[in-house]
């Protein structure tokens, strides 16, 4: 008799779960969702009514008149989301990680080899980071400048008015967005 007890109150148990976890939750989750910005679709940002990517997923930026961001594991597939899972004993991460440092010093004549922010050349764990450093967005500067004719003091205005302030973390810059503004200056 107790067994049987024990088995229906672990069915009754199971039953109650699967409600919680699979209509529950996935509808506080939705609600939570339509509540944030972009109503759960991500946060979109447009140029003259045109959407030219999200906010919050970084995109590829090759071309020297913009900042770039940090390199993708998954080259900014968002429905691929994932790091490099290599560590840095593995030879062909290293060459990889050379391989970009030697691009960006290309790209970025004058800056040294030890100058080179590690954000530049190492891909972040979701491959999708949208977010550069301030150090990142500053070495950069030379680059950007040169390719557009632009004096260095606008640029490292622009930046820090997109600087994003973190009382707990590190300051960032969201790369589209900066790019977006450094698009719309004449």
């Amino acid at each position: 008799m107790e067994m049987k007890n024990n088995l229906l109150i672990s069915l009754k148990l199971t039953l109650l779960m699967i409600f919680l976890c699979s209509v529950i939750h996935p509808i506080l989750i939705s609600v939570a969702g339509k509540a944030a910005a972009g109503g759960g679709d991500g946060e979109t940002v447009t140029v003259n009514n045109k959407v030219v990517g999200y906010a919050n997923i970084g995109q590829k930026f090759t071309d020297d008149k913009y900042f770039w961001s940090r390199p993708s594991a998954v080259d900014y597939n968002a429905a691929g989301s994932a790091g490099s899972n290599n560590g840095p004993s593995n030879p062909d991460y290293l060459k990889i990680v050379s391989d970009r440092i030697d691009s960006f010093l290309v790209h970025n004549p004058g800056v040294k080899k030890e100058e080179v922010p590690a954000e530049m050349v190492t891909a972040s764990g979701s491959g999708l980071d949208p977010d550069i450093s301030l150090a990142s967005a500053n070495i950069q500067v030379k680059r950007i400048a040169k390719a557009r004719d632009l004096d260095k003091s606008k640029l490292k205005e622009l930046i820090n008015r997109h600087l994003n302030k973190n009382p707990i973390g590190p300051d960032k810059i969201n790369v589209l967005q900066l790019n977006v503004a450094l698009d719309a200056m004449k």
